[in-house]
């Protein structure tokens, strides 16, 4: 079913824009947009005419050579020469839906009308959205300053007929893929190749996708820790409202409250306890999982701020008759966000293992490593030392790369951001911790076998009902690789 989203000066939330990934959604500009793009193209058209005033990168060269003047016969070859030359991306492919939410950004943030572009640019890069041609971007190359340049530089060589592409499946020359849509390259016109190039669009598509994934992980956790609580026969006092009354963080609160509630109804949670206390990997998931929310839910507000803001440059204030050479290229904010939304996931993961390893160790009345016949069988040893591996790495990836700035264009782009290496670190963390999650799914649901006939609540039960159908108990050994991929799989589409 095709669902129209409208470019519109409108804010745009980060559900709207993962939205825009679902299978027949088409990207328009919207009257108003249509609107302000061409006003501030016929000012920028207007300042060409006095050949004697220089505006960066309109009429002069980029980074250090921004004083060299450009005259009018070259101007276009300039913005031509800049998407060619700056397409330097190396390393892995960008994800296809992570280029998508670029060309979804790119159009949103040229629409608001400050960058002097023509409308037939945005609509080109519309016309690629909706034919289903998405751009090679590399997933290196971006120093996060003056622009995802490298990456923007590798989105933007299609509208020109150059660079590759993915168009139904297969792997083409952008030129061949434009010409079997019917589509005809553009001829860059003065600014429109650095309006392309200038922006957080990378940067921003990895954060969008990242913020959006890490509020499920949020959730998988809570479901996943509640599940453990249980197997591992732990007391409900450290959910006590109480408690979390006297310390008010949000995510504390909100955690509390909503593990609680998961658990509603157990049997298991109602019955005497032995010990007295529980390990800090059961007892503290209000106060390690809420901390790690409130950090979700700050780089969300970041990321949201960057969605809906215009980050090329100069920008072009027709109304006011200014062009204005700036700094909102820059990603620090973001560099900073996603460092820090690497650690707070990173944090849900090592939790989510010491869970693991508790489940596994023998103890409350748990066999080892939760097989019957330990010896023969090693049972769910080893998905553990996978989870703990894959919790060393996202330490490792949890080195911020926001303290780091390398100067580059002869000392003129003297501090950076490197918001770029900030979000595909954080991707993996992402990917990371979902894995690690399921791994204590897994090892929980096992573990939940061994306090039969007693039960967990309905809620949980309803579950686990659901994972039996797609992973078995195990009896013996197996190939748990295959297990753990499953329950993955579960967790994406039952939590």
């Amino acid at each position: 079913m095709n669902k129209k989203h409208w470019i519109s000066p409108e804010h745009l939330g980060i559900e709207a824009v993962m939205s825009s990934l679902n299978a027949g959604t088409t990207l328009h500009l919207s009257p108003e947009s249509v609107q302000r793009i061409n006003r501030c193209r016929s000012f920028l058209e207007d300042c060409l005419t006095q050949a004697d005033q220089l505006h960066y990168g309109i009429n002069t060269g980029f980074g250090s050579l921004c004083n060299i003047h450009i005259s009018h016969a070259e101007i276009e070859a300039l913005q031509q020469n800049l998407v060619r030359s700056h397409a330097c991306g190396a390393g892995d492919e960008a994800p296809s839906e992570m280029v998508r939410i670029m060309l979804f950004l790119k159009a949103q943030s040229l629409a608001y009308g400050y960058s002097g572009v023509r409308e037939a640019l945005v609509q080109q890069l519309l016309a690629l959205f909706n034919q289903g041609i998405t751009p090679v971007v590399y997933q290196l190359g971006s120093l996060g300053a003056s622009g995802d340049l490298a990456p923007l530089a590798h989105l933007s060589l299609p509208l020109i007929g150059e660079g590759v592409v993915y168009y139904q499946n297969q792997k083409m020359k952008a030129a061949e893929a434009l010409k079997q849509v019917g589509i005809a390259p553009l001829t860059l016109k003065a600014k429109e190749g650095l309006a392309l190039l200038n922006g957080t669009q990378f940067s921003t598509a990895y954060a969008v996708w990242c913020v959006h994934h890490a509020q499920r992980l949020y959730r998988i956790a809570n479901r996943c820790a509640a599940l453990s609580m249980d197997a591992f026969d732990c007391r409900l006092s450290p959910l006590d409202k109480r408690l979390h009354d006297i310390r008010p963080h949000a995510g504390q609160v909100q955690t509390a409250a909503e593990v609680l509630q998961i658990l509603e109804g157990s049997a298991i949670a109602q019955q005497q306890k032995v010990n007295v206390q529980d390990p800090y990997a059961f007892r503290c998931v209000p106060q390690v999982h809420g901390a790690s929310q409130d950090a979700i839910n700050y780089v969300a507000s970041v990321t949201l701020t960057e969605v809906n803001a215009v980050t090329d440059n100069p920008n072009i204030f027709s109304e006011e008759g200014d062009i204005l050479s700036g700094g909102n290229f820059h990603a620090q904010p973001l560099a900073l966000a996603l460092d820090f939304l690497a650690i707070a996931l990173a944090e849900l993961g090592s939790i989510s293992e010491r869970r693991t390893y508790q489940l596994i160790s023998g103890n409350r009345g748990l066999p080892a490593f939760l097989i019957a016949d330990p010896g023969l069988h090693s049972g769910l040893m080893i998905p553990q030392y996978t989870a703990a591996s894959i919790a060393s790495q996202n330490k490792q990836l949890c080195t911020p790369a926001s303290v780091d700035s390398i100067v580059s264009s002869n000392g003129q782009e003297d501090h950076v951001s490197m918001a770029a290496n900030a979000a595909t670190k954080a991707w993996r963390v992402v990917k990371n911790v979902e894995t690690i999650l399921a791994i204590e799914w897994m090892t929980a649901a096992q573990a939940l076998e061994f306090r039969r006939p007693a039960k967990t609540s309905p809620a949980l039960e309803a579950l686990f009902a659901q994972y039996r159908e797609v992973v078995p108990k195990l009896d013996a050994d197996r190939i748990l690789q295959e297990d753990i991929a499953k329950t993955v799989f579960f967790l994406q589409h039952q939590l």
